[in-house]
């Protein structure tokens, strides 16, 4: 019974891409800035060759890395969670999603009020923790929804728990999401509750993300459609919008992720647990937050031999990430273009360093491949022959 645990560690770049100058983020690097933190230690990632990837240039390297490792170069045009995920699944993205860094156009706001019924607040790119800050009292007072979004293709809505219920905020994001098609085919539909008092407002766990459908098959359709189980842990359920997924499990965050893996592990099924851990992008890299994040992947990396400990012979572990978000580069709180580490480990592997790959859709046709299945889209497998 085969079975691929593929986690990602959602924004750990490694490095700036050839081409991060294009994005507005030139010499961003998420690994090295965390590495500066005294609180990070990852002694069973370096184990496993976290250090020895192509353009790392820090850490230590070990003379015989205990898994098979690449570099990993994203070919779509964009550094988002949406297409960086759909990109590892099979999809290539010639042409980055829309992004309104002015807001939104007024004929999108007019059919999404018209439909909520209710008016709008904001709209212009805001951090998420201070649009509550500037706009939460008089969304409060006034009822209107705080609609924003960032340098990422995403159309937000920020509402206070006590004035919209959380279930209708979700109903308002289903209609901006039908709305937000075609040209303005934003890669998510966001609701962002919170409460708390004026002054003092916090979101609230109770986030959910409405995305646009795949336009393409991925490795979850062809998994799926072969008769194996697709197992979406965190938010990989909503990236996908469903497609291809078998069975899905939330999260409130990284513990909970690697707690639910795991448990998945101790449980007999044959295909994929695809897992996303959110927490190093939207709790510490969106919020410069160095300590924060090196916390974070330490735990993680804690948490590693007890992961390989449950991995059984036909297991195989993947870790990746879908983008970066340097929490060091104060320039920007948004995502950076960088390239991603892959490792992968099993019994069966043969470990070695592949060097950098042009696509992150070859992780998709590895774990194919491990199925013994031919990817419905171009890349190539990393799995034995590199």
């Amino acid at each position: 019974m085969k079975r691929v645990f593929l986690i990602v560690l959602d924004s750990f770049g490694i490095g700036e891409m050839e081409d991060a100058i294009d994005y507005g983020d030139k010499g961003t690097n998420t690994l090295r800035s965390v590495s500066s933190s005294p609180y990070f230690h990852m002694p069973n990632m370096r184990e496993m060759g976290l250090f020895n990837l192509e353009g790392v240039e820090l850490g230590g390297k070990v003379e015989r890395p205990t898994a098979r490792i690449a570099r990993m170069k994203e070919a779509s045009k964009g550094k988002d969670t949406t297409i960086g995920h759909w990109e590892i699944a099979g999809i290539l993205s010639p042409k980055p999603l829309p992004t309104y860094p002015d807001g939104f156009p007024q004929e999108i706001l007019d059919a999404f009020c018209e439909r909520a019924g209710r008016g709008v607040l904001c709209n212009k790119p805001y951090s998420g923790t201070e649009v509550i800050k500037d706009y939460g009292e008089e969304h409060v007072k006034t009822g209107k929804l705080i609609v924003y979004t960032s340098a990422d293709s995403v159309f937000q809505i920020a509402a206070h728990e006590d004035v919209v219920p959380v279930e209708t905020l979700y109903e308002y994001c289903r209609m901006a999401r039908e709305i937000l098609q075609g040209e303005h085919g934003v890669g998510r539909v966001i609701a962002r509750p919170f409460n708390g008092e004026a002054g003092n407002y916090t979101r609230t766990p109770r986030r959910h993300d409405f995305s646009l459908l795949p336009p393409a098959v991925t490795m979850l359709d062809q998994l799926s459609g072969a008769g194996k189980d697709v197992i979406a842990i965190g938010k990989i359920q909503d990236i996908f919008a469903g497609k291809g997924i078998t069975e899905f499990h939330y999260t409130k965050g990284n513990e909970e992720g690697i707690e639910k893996t795991l448990a998945f592990l101790e449980k007999d099924f044959e295909g994929l647990c695809f897992v996303n851990l959110v927490d190093y992008d939207m709790l510490y890299g969106h919020r410069n937050d160095v300590d924060g994040y090196a916390r974070a992947l330490s735990y993680f990396d804690e948490k590693l031999p007890e992961i390989c400990a449950k991995l059984r012979d036909d297991d195989i572990l993947m870790m990746t990430a879908d983008h970066g978000c340097d929490p060091g580069y104060t320039v920007s709180t948004d995502h950076s273009r960088e390239h991603t580490p892959f490792i992968m480990y099993g019994k069966a592997i043969r470990p070695e360093n592949l060097g950098t790959r042009d696509t992150f859709a070859d992780i998709g046709a590895t774990v194919l491949d491990y199925f013994g299945m031919v990817p419905e889209f171009k890349a190539t497998s990393m799995l034995y022959g590199g």
